[in-house]
């Protein structure tokens, strides 16, 4: 595999909706933001937001990037890393912060909210950090002939943000920073995931084996969980049948005698 390149100054982007963040919370525009894309949002059934807010379950969108196991089991790793250190980002942050959500703050009835009030740890949304990281994961992971393909991910993980708004759970300020601070650990992740082996990558190996344990705690997390939302149910089973069919596929490989080569 060749060497994962990072522009540098693609280190600065995630500076501007940091920044933008910063802007718009010192500016005091926090709750009419807020309150602009909540109600613009209002446009679009439940159902597209909450789905839209699935893929920034952590659960969820491993469960969906999965068959990147047999596929391309170097960007499923990146992604791994990346959420990983996404998932320490967000825990650091929302206790460091322990910022009011709207819910907290608004008087109750002003904007519209879907699943129960969440009232604490704001900033930054975690299901937006999460979004980005892995979008940035696995397009940095990639070589740069085939990047240009994944740009369509960051568009994804921006409606992941504003679904965080659109159910009533995230100020603007809290998706801005949780998209700065994804990007970044997308882009760790895409770096730590170069130095896994090739040969680390077989299915037969002891990492994959790994991940897919981690799938049978997926299917177990989706059939046991309500993941954000009950509107997200039908995606959770459909979650189940997608991690189950990879699975089989890969425990049919153990028992291949050709050793097969990732990509």
């Amino acid at each position: 595999m060749s060497k994962t390149v990072i522009p540098k100054l693609a280190w600065f982007v995630p500076l501007a909706p940091i920044a933008l963040a910063a802007a718009i919370y010192f500016g005091e525009f926090q709750s009419s933001s807020f309150l602009f894309i909540n109600r613009l949002t209002q446009l679009l059934p439940d159902t597209v937001w909450a789905w839209l807010t699935f893929l920034g379950n952590g659960w969820g969108i491993f469960a969906l990037a999965f068959p990147l196991l047999l596929l391309a089991p170097r960007l499923l790793t990146a992604g791994l890393f990346a959420g990983a250190l996404s998932a320490i980002a967000s825990t650091i942050l929302k206790n460091g912060f322990d910022l009011p959500r709207p819910a907290g703050l608004l008087e109750n009835g002003s904007f519209y909210r879907i699943g129960e009030p969440l009232l604490h740890k704001a900033l930054p949304s975690g299901h937006t950090l999460t979004a980005f990281a892995i979008a940035s994961a696995l397009y940095f992971v990639s070589s740069r002939a085939k990047r240009s393909h994944l740009l369509p991910l960051f568009l994804v993980a921006a409606l992941v943000g504003l679904s965080r708004s659109a159910v009533g759970a995230h100020w603007l300020t809290d998706i801005l920073a949780g998209a700065g601070v994804g990007i970044w650990c997308g882009m760790l992740g895409a770096l730590l995931a170069q130095y896994v082996p090739e040969n680390q990558l077989s299915l037969k190996n002891l990492w994959p084996r790994l991940i897919a344990l981690g799938g049978v705690a997926a299917i177990y997390a989706h059939y046991t969980q309500i993941m954000d939302l009950e509107l997200n149910l039908p995606l959770q089973y459909a979650s189940i049948a997608i991690v189950a069919i990879t699975f089989i596929f890969f425990v049919k490989a153990q028992f291949n005698n050709s050793p097969g080569s990732p990509e």
